[in-house]
């Protein structure tokens, strides 16, 4: 017979401070550690700040009107 402890997520990395965080249903601000860590996160999502590295066209060229382009 398996105890509860058995069953317990473990905890993983806060990916924000990076200090241990419950995966436990129970933690409200999971995979973060606290409120304040998931609100730094959803700030940093909001200024744009985690991007897809994209090329730029040329100075010369136009940008995005695939009608223009050869």
């Amino acid at each position: 017979m398996s105890s509860s402890a058995d069953n317990a997520l473990p905890n993983i990395q806060c990916p924000q401070c990076g200090g241990p965080s419950s995966f436990e249903r129970s933690n409200r601000f999971r995979p973060f550690c606290s409120e304040r860590c998931k609100l730094i996160d959803l700030g940093a999502w909001g200024n744009e700040d985690f991007r897809v590295p994209a090329q730029s066209p040329p100075q010369d060229q136009p940008y995005g009107d695939p009608r223009l382009e050869d």
